[in-house]
C-alpha cells in the first residue's frame, strides 16, 4: 500500500449526482481539495450514460405517472409542480455555467423538444381532461395545449396518427418548451470544468471500503482496477453517488441511518431506429400511461433523442429483471444486499407488490413481436426492421421500512445521510439526473448546515430562485423560464413570454 493522504471531499462514482455536488462544492469552497473515485475507464458510462436513460428533462410536463388518479378520482397537480420546480433549479444552475464559460455550447446537451402526452380510450381521454383542468393557472405549465382531434395530433407527431383508425378515440396534450437533455455530455463536461478547478478525477478505480475513524474523518479503501494496487485514503466528507452501487458502500459504511434499506433492481430495454424518414416525421417526447402494475420507469414514451449531435428515435422501455445493481457489476449484488434488517421490508414489499412481478415475468417472457406490438399502439406503421433492440441502464428501486406496513417499495431519489454530516448518499431512480443540483442542495444542507448560510448569497446568484417557489409568481416563473431558455438556446414558452 501507498501512504496514506486526507482530502476534504471524496466523491464516489462518476455519474451526474456527483459531478454535479463537485460543481456547486468547488465553486462554494475553492480551497477544498476533491477527490472522484469512478470504477470504469470513464465517467458517465451507467445510469448518466445517454442510451442508458430516456433523457427527459423531467419537468412532469409529459409523465403521467406524477398525476396519479386518485381511488375517487380526483387528480392533484401537486407533486409535478413540485418536480417542474426542482427542475427549473437545475436549469437555472446549468444556465449560469454556461453563461460564465464553464459549460460549453448549450446544444451539446440540452435540446428543445415538445413534451407531449397521448391517451387511448374513453377512460384515459376522462383522466387526461382531468389532469389538464389540474394544471390550468399553473405558471410552469402554461401554454400546455390539448386535443382529442388526430389531425391536430398528426401536425404534432405524424407517426402517431398515420394510418391509425380515424374512429379511434384518442387525446393528445403538447407542451412546445420542453426538452431533451444528454446527461453523459452534461456529465463529462461538468467533470471536465471540476477538473480545472483542481479536482483529481481517477477513473479505473474502486473504492472497496470505508470506515469513519475516532477524529471523524472517513478512511477509504480504493483499488486500481488498472495495476491491481490498493491504497487508503482520508476524507472529511463522503459523497456516495455509485448509482446501484451505492447501497452496497452505504451498508458497509455502517451508519445506522441504511438501516432497514433494500434495493430491487430492474433492467430495462429500448427500441432505436436512426432510419431519417422516420426520424424527420417526429420531434417530440410522448408519453403515455403505464400498464397496471409497472413502476413510473416503465411508463411507455416515444422520444426524440439527440446523442453527439445525431437525432434517433428510441420507444420503450421494457422492463426486465437481472439481480444485478450496475449494468457492468456482479450477478450477486441482490443477494449480497440482503441483511437481517432489510429482509423483513424486502419481503413485505414483495408481498404486497404481486401486480408488479406479474408485470416483471410478462415483460421477461415478451417476444421481439410482442415488443413491437406495444410500439404500434404509438406508431401504427411501425415496421420491425427499421428499429434495434438496446439495453438501457440499471434502476434499483428503493425498499424500506414502513411503520404501517412493514416495508413499502419507494419511487424516486432518497438522500440517506450520517447523523454528523460527514458521509451522504444516494438511492433510488427517476427523476434522479433531471433533479440533480436540487438534491445535492439537499445534501449540502443536510451535511453543512453551519455553513448554509455563509454559501447563500452565491448560490442565489447561480441559481435566482433558490427558496421560493416559482410556481407561487407567475411573474419570476415567466422571467426565469425565458432568461434560462434563451441562454440554453431553447424554445421559450410562449405563452409565458406573450405576458
Amino acid at each position: 500500500m501507498t501512504s496514506e493522504e486526507t482530502v476534504d471531499v471524496v466523491l464516489i462514482g462518476g455519474g451526474i449526482m456527483s459531478a454535479t455536488l463537485g460543481s456547486l462544492l468547488s465553486r462554494l469552497q475553492p480551497d477544498w481539495s476533491i477527490r472522484v473515485y469512478e470504477r470504469l475507464g470513464r465517467v458517465a458510462q451507467e445510469s448518466s450514460n445517454p442510451w442508458n436513460n430516456a433523457g427527459t428533462g423531467h419537468a412532469a410536463l409529459c409523465e403521467l405517472n406524477y398525476m396519479p388518479e386518485a381511488p375517487d378520482g380526483s387528480v392533484s397537480a401537486a407533486k409535478a409542480v413540485q418536480i417542474n420546480e426542482q427542475f427549473q433549479v437545475s436549469r437555472q444552475y446549468w444556465a449560469h455555467l454556461v453563461e460564465d464559460g464553464s459549460l460549453p455550447e448549450p446544444r451539446s446537451f440540452i435540446n428543445s423538444t415538445p413534451h407531449m402526452t397521448f391517451v387511448r380510450g374513453k377512460a384515459n381521454i376522462e383522466y387526461l381532461k382531468k389532469r389538464v383542468k389540474a394544471l390550468e393557472g399553473q405558471p410552469l405549465f402554461a401554454g400546455m395545449e390539448y386535443t382529442e382531434d388526430l389531425d391536430t395530433i398528426a401536425e404534432w407527431a405524424p407517426l402517431l396518427a398515420k394510418k391509425r383508425n380515424p374512429k379511434a378515440k384518442v387525446a393528445a396534450t403538447r407542451i412546445e418548451s420542453g426538452t431533451d437533455v444528454d446527461y453523459g455530455a452534461l456529465t463529462v463536461q461538468l467533470m471536465r470544468d471540476l477538473e480545472s478547478r483542481g479536482a483529481s478525477i481517477r477513473t479505473d478505480h474502486q473504492v472497496t471500503w470505508l470506515k469513519r475513524q475516532e477524529d471523524g474523518t472517513w478512511r477509504i479503501r480504493v483499488r486500481n482496477l488498472v495495476g491491481g494496487n490498493v491504497h487508503t485514503v482520508r476524507a472529511r466528507f463522503v459523497f456516495v453517488g455509485a448509482g446501484g452501487g451505492a447501497l452496497a458502500l452505504l451498508q458497509h459504511s455502517g451508519i445506522p441511518e441504511i438501516r432497514g434499506y433494500g434495493g430491487f433492481p430492474i433492467s430495462g430495454q429500448f427500441l432505436r431506429t436512426t432510419n431519417p424518414k422516420l426520424v424527420a416525421q417526429h420531434q417530440a417526447k410522448v408519453y403515455g400511461k403505464a400498464a397496471v402494475g409497472a413502476p413510473p420507469m416503465s411508463v411507455p414514451h416515444l422520444d426524440t433523442r439527440v446523442v453527439d449531435g445525431e437525432t434517433s428515435l428510441l420507444f420503450g422501455p421494457y422492463a426486465g429483471f437481472t439481480p444485478k445493481f450496475l449494468k457492468t457489476s456482479t450477478w450477486f449484488d441482490l443477494p449480497f444486499s440482503i441483511r437481517t434488517h432489510n429482509l423483513g421490508p424486502m419481503l413485505q414489499v414483495g408481498l404486497r407488490n404481486f401486480d408488479l412481478v406479474k408485470y416483471l415475468v410478462s415483460e421477461l417472457l415478451a417476444s421481439r413481436e410482442k415488443k413491437m406490438a406495444a410500439l404500434r399502439e404509438f406508431m401504427p406503421t411501425a415496421k420491425t426492421e427499421d428499429w434495434e433492440l438496446i439495453t438501457a441502464g440499471q434502476r434499483v428501486q428503493v425498499m424500506k421500512k414502513d411503520p404501517e406496513k412493514g416495508g413499502i417499495l419507494q419511487f424516486g431519489t432518497e438522500v440517506i445521510s450520517g447523523a454528523d454530516g460527514t458521509i451522504a448518499g444516494l438511492l433510488g431512480a427517476s427523476p434522479g439526473a433531471s433533479v440533480s443540483v436540487p438534491i445535492m442542495l439537499e445534501v449540502m444542507g443536510k451535511c453543512f448546515p453551519d455553513r448554509m448560510g455563509e454559501w447563500e448569497p452565491k448560490l442565489r446568484e447561480m441559481i435566482p430562485s433558490l427558496g421560493t417557489n416559482l410556481s407561487d409568481d407567475p411573474e419570476a416563473a415567466a422571467e426565469s423560464l425565458a432568461r434560462t431558455a434563451a441562454v440554453l438556446q431553447l424554445t421559450p414558452s410562449t405563452a409565458l413570454v406573450a405576458k
